[in-house]
């Protein structure tokens, strides 16, 4: 018997000690399901460098037949792109003059829900949040997944700011661009072109939070439809992206062509490499 648990079980007081049990089995869960997407991360990770499951199986001192339920079941190893545990998915708040009040855009909903809904899936424990009108937010939390560009809260602009490879640019009187240091290519949005293109541009990058202590998930488009095609992307090809970025910090560009009458992505590509941004402070 654990120290934690005869602690709780010595509480005398039982509205504390519901309180304690009820906390407890939450933290206890994550971790289960953590534990879970570890063990056959592991599993997958001997197997692709050539590893039998018999021979994992042998080595591990587990029945074969265990060794392959654990490949095949449990919360995919692919899930912790999005956080460990649990997340908090983050979205802009604007504010609405007609209504006199703070209001979601609709496609920043559609964004937050269908974040929400990824992460479920990969059974994280999934709350929401919101980036202030005047632009605050606490970027120093675990497990941050932020929908929001930089013309809308300087926290993400030096967030944002922190990426050694890609940038957003803004001057007076011109519409934003995400431009790639790399190759001096600057991109803009086909809604602030001549002829207009129901076209846009996204970020998706993994930022060091500012206190450094973790990372944050940031998504934006230049317009909101950029950022609801980030979240396809995400949605049809997280394997993929896990497979090349891991947990590590990096960066992309998306181009998204979308339905001009409902800003639903139609088309959703990567733009850029996926730039990884150790390897780019090294070179």
């Amino acid at each position: 018997m654990s120290d934690e648990l005869q602690r709780i079980m010595a509480i005398d007081d039982p509205y504390l000690l519901l309180r304690e049990v009820t906390s407890r089995l939450a933290d206890a869960q994550q971790e289960v399901t953590e534990l879970a997407r570890l063990r056959r991360r592991v599993v997958q990770d001997l197997h692709a460098q050539g590893l039998s499951y018999a021979q994992i199986a042998e080595k591990a001192g587990l029945s074969r037949g265990r060794i392959h339920q654990i490949r095949h079941t449990g919360p995919a190893p692919e899930g912790a792109f999005l956080g460990a545990g649990a997340v908090t998915i983050v979205t802009p708040l604007r504010w609405d003059g007609a209504k006199k009040r703070p209001v979601v855009a609709m496609t920043d909903m559609n964004s937050g829900k269908r974040l929400e809904e990824l992460a479920k899936s990969y059974g994280l424990e999934v709350s929401s949040g919101h980036v202030q009108v005047s632009g605050e937010v606490d970027l120093n939390r675990d497990g941050l997944v932020v929908v929001c560009g930089p013309s809308m809260s300087q926290a993400m602009s030096d967030l944002y700011a922190q990426d050694p490879v890609l940038g957003w640019e803004h001057s007076d009187g011109e519409p934003w661009a995400l431009a790639d240091r790399r190759t001096g290519t600057s991109y803009r949005a086909g809604a602030d072109s001549e002829p207009y293109r129901s076209h846009d541009v996204g970020y998706l990058g993994r930022l060091p939070r500012p206190d450094g202590n973790g990372s944050v998930l940031a998504i934006a488009g230049i317009h909101t439809a950029g950022s609801l095609g980030v979240v396809q992307l995400l949605s049809s090809d997280l394997n993929t992206l896990w497979g090349q970025v891991g947990e590590r910090h990096f960066s992309t560009l998306v181009t998204v062509e979308y339905d001009p009458a409902t800003e639903e992505p139609q088309s959703v590509e990567l733009l850029t490499p996926l730039y990884l941004h150790d390897e780019e402070t090294t070179a």
